[in-house]
């Protein structure tokens, strides 16, 4: 069976940020260290790799992972991308290019943030590789058969993902209406709530409980989470089936 885990549930910043003092009990909470938002689908066959967080060789190590087969890049935001060139080590390995299923506009903004990636270069140089995609509404990888679709994270376009009775939706202001079909009969739904207050570019906590009930998920799992909250203490007081996500979470889908 697939399982999904959750490499990171932070927000852009990361949790503790830098610059700020937190209550020492707040500290003493493994679940409130969050590294950025990224997920590890394990397929019977492969594993897919859904964005690269800048912490993203810590996250995968930790876990005695050694094998990626693919990426699936949601949108290219610094928190999103900024581990991609720690797939190097994976390159250097396989001696292929990393395929990378991503959005037209995302691929060449990955281009630009990782030129030399596409560049050549004399033996003894080693760079990562990436072949970037376009990804596919259907498709399958490591045994998975992956559904894809587009939510609104302001103005940027966020692929989200759906995997049997899972479905993976990360940095969104707006669910549409077409896509809110996909979503039905889940077991798992994990959804950005960024933090309390409300933001031009993300659910809070109110927007995403009111999402989390419209969809129905049996167990919605929150992620994308800022300093707001105080896992423990929040997590007690959140509605039945809502709980927040924590660095290496693991769901059998």
């Amino acid at each position: 069976m697939p399982e999904a885990i959750i490499l990171g549930s932070g927000t852009s910043n990361g949790v503790p940020s830098l610059g700020i003092t937190y209550p020492p009990e707040f500290l003493a909470n493994p679940k409130n260290h969050r590294t950025r938002s990224s997920l590890l689908l394990l397929g019977p066959t492969g594993n897919l790799l859904v964005d690269c967080a800048p912490e993203l060789r810590l996250q995968v190590t930790g876990l005695g992972i050694t094998d990626i087969e693919s990426v699936v890049v949601t949108h290219a935001h610094a928190d999103h991308i900024m581990g991609m060139d720690d797939l190097r080590s994976i390159c250097m390995r396989t001696g292929k290019a990393m395929p990378v299923y991503t959005l037209a506009e995302h691929a060449a903004q990955i281009r630009q943030v990782f030129p030399y990636a596409f560049k050549d270069y004399p033996p003894g140089i080693v760079v990562p590789r990436f072949d970037l995609l376009e990804i596919p509404k259907r498709f399958e990888i490591g045994g998975m058969e992956i559904l894809s679709f587009i939510v609104e994270h302001g103005t940027t376009r966020v692929i989200g993902l759906r995997v049997n009775n899972f479905a993976y939706i990360t940095d969104v202001s707006r669910i549409p209406e077409e896509v809110e079909p996909l979503l039905e009969g889940l077991d798992y739904l994990v959804l950005d709530a960024v933090r309390y207050r409300p933001h031009p570019n993300h659910f809070n906590m109110v927007q995403a409980l009111e999402a989390a009930a419209r969809i129905g998920a049996k167990r919605t799992i929150l992620t994308h989470l800022s300093d707001d909250y105080d896992h423990d203490v929040v997590d007690a007081g959140l509605p039945e089936g809502v709980t927040l996500a924590y660095d290496g979470m693991r769901l059998l889908i």
